[in-house]
């Protein structure tokens, strides 16, 4: 059964920067997607950033580029992801999601696969 376990949010000034972890387990196939999403109150869900388990290629949401980055380490697993420069537009509950048999636009466009519990960033002074 595959699990996804968040970790990383909390409180955070602008301007500041947090990471977030996703550790996955119980995946069936060797190549997937895992991805960050997030939706913030009143808003629309949106996908953040995915990447890819086999070639490494990434999608990026255009209002987090330059700023947000998304890595993985296959050996533990897990994705993480670098958020700097944050603004207070970027409070949301962040979910990590992975799927398999979608590339990495295709799964943050259409936000696809199976969502973890989701973690709460706030961005605020």
């Amino acid at each position: 059964q595959l699990q996804l376990v968040e970790s990383g949010g909390g409180l955070v000034q602008p301007g500041g920067s947090l990471r977030l972890s996703c550790a996955a387990s119980g995946f069936t196939s060797s190549y997937y997607v895992i991805g960050w999403f997030r939706q913030a109150p009143g808003k629309e869900r949106e996908g953040v950033s995915c990447i890819s388990s086999s070639d490494g290629s990434t999608y990026y949401l255009d209002s987090v580029k330059g700023r947000f980055t998304i890595s993985r380490d296959n050996a533990k697993n897990t994705v993480y992801l670098q958020m700097n420069s944050l603004k207070p537009e970027d409070t949301a509950v962040y979910y990590c999601a992975a799927a398999g048999g979608t590339t990495v636009q295709a799964m943050c466009d259409m936000l696809l696969g199976y969502w973890g519990q989701g973690t709460q960033v706030t961005v605020s002074s």
